[in-house]
């Protein structure tokens, strides 16, 4: 008779060892805690689908199965692939979600296997991870330069807001995710001569950039400046706050044109039909490291030195998103040129 453990009291082993700094990544390092909190979404996802079905979900060790067990644990997971896939997105997730959530599912069993020695088999490499073009949501060049030079409208802003607005100019000058915008210090700028740079190192991807500095993202930094090289030049701040206050910003710049938004479910592209979609409620800290790299694109910069500044590399097929909204935007206005030379 086949021997069977329960997956959930494993995947909470999965958690807190990942979290104790027992599981590491392949080079060493520490699991970081935003891929822990993404572990947790998973387990809630897992408890909440064998609540769902009535049955406890069970992991065997494969090589002690006889042939006729090992094709039947091969149709278990094929059919649980199959229902749990089907119950997230009847939850209403889309295909990133639910090609994230299977993706972790995999590295848990791969977890299992060297850390747990509980050999599950290799079902789990027929999980197919989905993943969606989402569509790429940018402050265009015109967009941007209102939020940097438009006096009146900082007076419409509160101090709170003023000080969101100059933080998600930053970003959207230098590229800069979030996390890596409020870990900044005095040491990240440096000045030689008439010109100032920024120096950082991405907490994601470990590269190392330098961007010359214009003169308005100069006069943020010299603003929030600090006293001290240890105090980090921004105030943290919840994201779910940053991310509202930019919708705030979008609205009084009324950046409030009615956009379509799709997403997709098992390949198939679904409209959303929230109503009416204005482009102020989707901005979000996201925008700031595309509008930068988009920004870059459609003023001619080339592709190489944008990949530089980003830390893309020469294989990314996130960049060439960028690319092809960049090229597109430059089509359309093109198209503006030579609607004005064909009438006489």
């Amino acid at each position: 008779m086949k021997k069977c453990n329960a997956l959930i009291p494993l995947f909470k082993e999965f958690i807190k060892d990942s979290e104790s700094g027992k599981r590491l990544k392949k080079n060493g390092e520490r699991i970081t805690k935003k891929s822990i909190e993404n572990y947790k979404y998973v387990l809630k996802n897992l408890i909440l689908f064998s609540e769902h079905i009535g049955t406890e979900l069970l992991v065997c060790d494969v090589l002690k199965l006889s042939k006729r067990e090992l094709l039947s644990e091969k149709k278990y997971w094929k059919k649980f692939y199959k229902n749990f896939t089907e119950f997230l997105y009847k939850r209403g997730c889309y295909d990133n979600y639910v090609g994230a959530t299977i993706k972790v599912i995999k590295v848990f069993f791969n977890y299992l296997k060297t850390e747990k020695d509980i050999f599950v088999g290799d079902f789990h490499k027929q999980f197919y991870v989905r993943k969606e073009e989402v569509d790429v949501l940018v402050l265009s060049p015109e967009q941007l330069k209102f939020l940097i030079h438009d006096k009146n409208f900082e007076t419409k802003l509160t101090p709170g807001l003023k000080k969101v607005k100059d933080i998600f100019v930053f970003g959207c000058t230098t590229g800069l995710r979030y996390s890596d915008i409020f870990l900044l210090t005095n040491k990240n700028f440096e000045q030689l001569g008439q010109d100032w740079y920024l120096r950082v190192k991405s907490k994601k991807t470990k590269t190392t950039s330098s961007i010359k500095l214009p003169e308005y993202a100069i006069e943020i930094y010299l603003n929030y400046k600090t006293a001290s090289s240890k105090t980090y030049l921004f105030k943290n701040m919840p994201l779910f706050n940053f991310n509202r206050s930019i919708k705030r910003i979008g609205e009084l710049a009324e950046f409030t044109n009615i956009i379509s938004v799709s997403r997709e479910r098992q390949g198939i592209t679904k409209q959303l039909q929230t109503g009416n979609i204005r482009f102020c409620d989707k901005m979000s800290s996201h925008m700031m490291r595309r509008t930068a790299i988009t920004t870059f694109l459609i003023l001619g910069m080339p592709e190489h030195l944008v990949r530089k500044i980003s830390g893309h590399s020469s294989s990314s097929t996130a960049f060439n998103r960028y690319v092809h909204y960049a090229q597109v935007y430059i089509d359309r206005e093109i198209d503006k040129v030579y609607s004005k030379l064909e009438s006489y």
